[in-house]
């Protein structure tokens, strides 16, 4: 039986050495520069007779001359990825040849020690402290001494070694009793910094790192030498490059130069490393401020598989309409595929690649801040991404001015022919979108994937006229708000919401009048009105076969707007058709709450708010005919083009529910097939994994594991609440916090502010409402959201007014509140800190100014008391 180890001896992963003596032994194999040692294997008690022998026959092969040796520990958790356990266990340096034996006893105790056990604690280490493996390694005369890290562990730049050196004892550097000097050395081999401290005057003493040997005697004075060359330097960070290469992670070594060699002495991983990003790394901002409307909260798997396929081929597309030369969008053919990210779960904008995606645009260098606000960036880009898009030179500056004269013959001749392009895109996607035949239920998986590869084709990378529609929206809608601030005095954007509401012909505002005509119905009877609020599906199912003309115009809304759901561009999420309750419980509470007479007053209110906007412009510009007739031009395509944008991204809801549904039958076909558990299981699937099953390019065919894996993955995102936006550097799911720079603070004081989007002055009681699908509302409350979306139009009708944290004057809910006539503000920063349900508000939708009322005042206020 032996009782040590020689270095010479199998050191692999199973050999009973721990990490110090692991390390040295595979950096030592590799030929990395180590003094001679063994190792002493654990065990209980005292040394065994025969491993006494034995490590007096190793001490007498390192020391012969009878030159100090070092013992240290060697645990089998010490010097680990994880834990270091650095200074907890007992080690000797400068041990004289005789005194090994009791220096080895010495260190086997310590392992018992109270530190190590405290230590152990505190991590959550279970079970008793093992007996430490003991280190017996032969003194380096060291001329100088020190520390390296591969990586800088203080700023956590990968691309940095630290180099710490000292003149004699590194017993000095190592307890924090001296200063060393200190380099840092590049990728390079550059020295990029160095601190050299001032040392005593004298000759380099001999002595090994730690110890042996005393300092000579220093006479007075000081000098700013360093303990190293140059040179020296180089070979200490190459020497501490090659321990990472050899270990496969960042290292922390202690070496020693003697006699012009540098030695290599120990090796651990710097643990302080984890969870910290390199500075030196790409910087990715991330923001879903205008995304989270569409995709709020954990997206699943294949819905972002879709969206990042859509919005690649889309943006490639607008790219073109915008004149970008095919050459340049080649060029930068990466940044499409990464317009979003998946973060914890969460869709977000990559707003590098929106940046960039802004630079190609003609026109970049002149108006780079009126394309931001086109395209939503709220902050401004900043300067280390701006010095890599702006190309320097003044010829590039007017290269840039020409390609933007160009650009605008190509968004004039787009703008006077966009209703054309509409109209072909609506018969392309009526086409597209019409009935399958057969049915989805009836297709074969291969046949489900043609189908899908045909609206893939179809649609999918032919998005024209919508692109066209909302740039032009943007741009009507922006000088719109310019003229009625400067010419007709409205800086709070009051009379341009009311100018555009009542338009007709807009989709969005459909549903909410469809679901006032069925109240309107329903409001006739009391009875139909309590049965559609409290009685289950299964009684109201079989009401609706005794109200025929109710539930003709109940069938109609499915038909037209059963994929019309909360978070209705998740694939997963489930629809009207799924869960057709939800429609009807809306309905018996927008009767309820208004009654027959006051259903048939609402729906004038919005037409009353145009006829006064229109006339307040008349009266500001009576007598300039010119100003006039321009005012005109952009209120009639402003309004055109917000109609059209609604209407046009109702078609990519009914994309997107043709999408849903081509979906679900893949997932039932895979779990007919017994490759899902479920069939909603293919949500946590990709778009590429689906199709490629069928259409063999898959690189793995157990999906059932795969989505098994992912939901277990995605349960644990749901705990967690990663910032609206964010920094990552580098490796994006490496180090990175997903945490705002400047946590968000809730405001104080009893006034807030946001964007009025419709007039009213509302007082009552609020209710914060996170998840509208079990929310209900009392009559007369005030809706306060985070953000909202289609689905959310549902608890509109009982709504006395709307509070929207996030959100534009483009926004669904803007847009529907004008309709409804119902008072809104949204863009209200932090309202959903600042106020909780029950609290008493009165909220201005013209100005946007919200109160929050004292209690006294509350108590005597009417629920829902509102006044133009």
């Amino acid at each position: 039986m032996t009782f040590l180890i020689h270095p010479d001896d199998d050191c692999g992963s199973d050999a009973p050495i721990g990490g110090k003596a692991a390390a040295l032994a595979r950096l030592g194999a590799a030929g990395l520069p180590v003094p001679p040692w063994r190792v002493v294997l654990p065990g209980a008690g005292p040394l065994p007779p025969a491993a006494a022998a034995e490590l007096a026959q190793a001490v007498r092969e390192l020391s012969p001359d009878g030159a100090p040796l070092a013992v240290r520990s060697s645990a089998r958790d010490e010097d680990g990825a994880d834990h270091s356990f650095a200074g907890l266990f007992e080690s000797f340096l400068s041990v004289p040849p005789e005194q090994v034996a009791a220096m080895v006893e010495a260190v086997r105790r310590s392992g018992a020690g109270e530190r190590v056990r405290a230590y152990r604690r505190e991590r959550g280490l279970d079970g008793p402290a093992p007996v430490p493996a003991v280190l017996v390694q032969r003194m380096v005369a060291a001329e100088a001494a020190g520390v390296a890290f591969s990586a800088d562990p203080v700023s956590g730049r990968r691309g940095h070694v630290v180099v710490s050196a000292v003149l004699g004892l590194g017993t000095a550097l190592v307890g924090g009793e001296a200063d060393a000097d200190t380099f840092t050395v590049d990728r390079r081999g550059a020295i990029v910094a160095r601190t050299i401290v001032p040392k005593p005057v004298a000759h380099r003493p001999a002595a090994g790192l730690g110890g042996g040997v005393r300092p000579e005697a220093v006479p007075a004075g000081t000098a700013a030498q360093p303990a190293l060359t140059d040179a020296q330097v180089g070979e200490v960070a190459a020497l501490a490059r090659a321990a990472e290469r050899l270990c496969g992670r960042p290292q922390d070594i202690e070496w020693a130069l003697a006699e012009g060699r540098i030695w290599l002495l120990q090796s651990r991983p710097i643990t302080s490393l984890a969870g910290r990003p390199d500075p030196d790394g790409v910087l990715t901002l991330w923001d879903n401020a205008n995304i989270a409307e569409s995709y709020n909260g954990v997206t699943t798997p294949l819905t972002f598989s879709f969206a990042r396929g859509v919005y690649e081929s889309v943006y490639r597309e607008f790219a073109r309409l915008m004149g970008v030369p095919e050459r340049r969008i080649e060029e930068n053919r990466d940044l499409f595929p990464r317009m979003l990210g998946l973060i914890e779960g969460r869709i977000y904008y990559n707003l590098i690649s929106w940046y960039r995606l802004l630079a190609l645009l003609p026109g970049f260098a002149f108006n780079r801040g009126f394309m931001e606000q086109m395209m939503g960036v709220k902050e401004g880009m900043p300067e280390e991404v701006l010095a890599k898009l702006t190309p320097p030179g003044r010829w590039a500056r007017w290269r840039d001015g020409g390609a933007l004269a160009w650009s605008c013959l190509g968004l004039l001749r787009n703008h006077l022919t966009l209703p054309g392009q509409i109209r072909r895109f609506y018969a392309r996607l009526n086409t597209a979108l019409r009935p399958p035949e057969p049915a989805l239920e009836l297709m074969r998986p291969d046949e489900l994937a043609g189908h899908y590869r045909a609206l893939e084709g179809q649609l999918l990378l032919r998005w024209d006229a919508p692109l066209v529609n909302d740039f032009f929206a943007m741009i009507f809608y922006g000088v719109l708000r310019k003229l009625t601030a400067g010419w007709c005095g409205d800086p709070d954007g009051t009379l341009q919401n009311d100018l555009l509401c009542a338009e007709g012909g807009m989709i969005s505002a459909e549903p909410a009048k469809r679901v006032r005509e069925l109240a309107a119905l329903a409001a006739r009877d009391p009875e139909t009105v309590r049965r559609l609020n409290e009685a289950p599906a299964r009684e109201i199912e079989r009401w609706l076969a005794t109200a025929p003309e109710f539930r003709a115009r109940y069938e109609a809304y499915l038909e037209k707007f059963g994929d019309r759901c909360l978070e209705e561009l998740k694939l997963e999420s489930r629809t009207l058709h799924d869960e057709p309750l939800t429609l009807l419980r809306s309905v018996g509470q927008y009767a309820r709450r208004f009654g027959a007479a006051g259903l048939a007053a609402t729906g004038e209110a919005e037409a009353g708010l145009r006829s006064a906007a229109e006339a307040r412009v008349q009266a500001a510009l009576r007598g300039r005919p010119l100003r006039r007739a321009l005012f005109a031009w952009v209120l009639r395509h402003a309004r055109a083009r917000v109609r059209d944008r609604e209407n046009l991204r109702f078609e990519r809801t009914r994309l997107f529910g043709r999408a849903r549904r081509l979906m679900l039958e893949f997932g039932r076909r895979l779990h007919a097939a017994g490759r899902l558990a479920e069939p909603r299981d293919v949500f946590f699937l990709t778009v590429e994994e689906v199709l490629g099953f069928v259409e063999g390019t898959t690189a793995t065919t157990d999906l059932g594991g795969l989505a098994a894996l992912r939901q277990r993955e995605f349960a644990a995102f749901r705990a967690r609440s990663p910032a609206d936006r964010f920094a990552t550097r580098g490796a994006v799911h490496l180090g990175n916090a997903f945490r705002a720079d400047a946590p968000g603070v809730a405001p104080e004081g009893d006034v807030l502010r946001g964007t009025g989007c419709c007039p009213g002055v509302v007082r009552g009681r609020v209710r914060v409402i996170a998840d509208p699908r079990q929310a209900t509302i009392e009559t007369g409350e005030i809706l306060v959201a985070l953000r909202t979306d289609p689905g959310w139009i549902m608890l509109f009708p009982s709504a006395a007014g709307l509070l929207v944290e996030h959100g534009s004057l483009l926004s669904h809910s803007a847009i529907v509140a004008r309709e409804l006539g119902l008072p809104a503000i949204v863009a209200v920063k932090g309202v959903t800190a600042w106020l909780r349900t029950g609290d008493w508000v009165e909220m201005d939708g013209a100005s946007g100014v919200i109160r929050r009322l004292p209690a006294g005042v509350a108590n005597d206020a009417t629920q829902g008391a509102r006044r133009a």
